[in-house]
């Protein structure tokens, strides 16, 4: 069972997507210097499809729903992201701070084209860091390019560096 916290559409977390993040709590990462600590805790409301569907037909425009955590269930998370792309035809992405690098048979990857993965690891930074040890994963099929496998998961993650320099 995933609870959800709050959700707000942003124009950041999927690079190229307007994307209303979902926050999910429970995270068993418990890492230092997390920029959301309160997500560790076990709080906020069941997120049903039924309040999926409501947070998505609350925001016309978007072109994708992200889920920041779910580690803690992640059939659930399977469930949900499945039900937003298939009734919904939306990208799905998971923020999660397992590293789980996706291939095509792990259920989760399959319905799923964005994955950022990795814990937050505070001397590294986050995505914006070139230092960083997470790493942002596009699937083929959600890039806008034709050259590519639509099975394959891409390294996507400097699409977040802004320069040469480290923010």
């Amino acid at each position: 069972m995933l609870k959800f916290v709050d959700f707000k559409v942003t124009f950041a977390e999927v690079p190229d997507e307007i994307s209303l993040c979902i926050n999910l709590s429970g995270c068993p990462h418990k890492c230092k210097g997390c920029h959301s600590p309160y997500l560790q805790d076990d709080i906020g409301t069941v997120l049903t499809t039924q309040l999926l569907d409501k947070m998505i037909e609350s925001n016309p425009g978007i072109t994708c729903v992200c889920f920041m955590g779910g580690d803690n269930d992640i059939p659930a998370l399977h469930a949900l992201a499945a039900h937003a792309k298939i009734n919904h035809r939306l990208l799905t992405a998971w923020y999660t701070g397992n590293y789980l690098h996706p291939t095509i048979d792990r259920p989760i990857c399959q319905v799923l084209d964005f994955i950022k993965m990795g814990p937050y690891v505070e001397t590294l930074g986050p995505l914006t860091s070139r230092k960083t040890n997470q790493r942002f994963y596009t699937k083929g099929s959600a890039m806008k390019k034709m050259d590519v496998n639509p099975h394959m998961w891409y390294d996507t993650t400097d699409k977040f560096w802004k320069d040469d320099t480290d923010s």
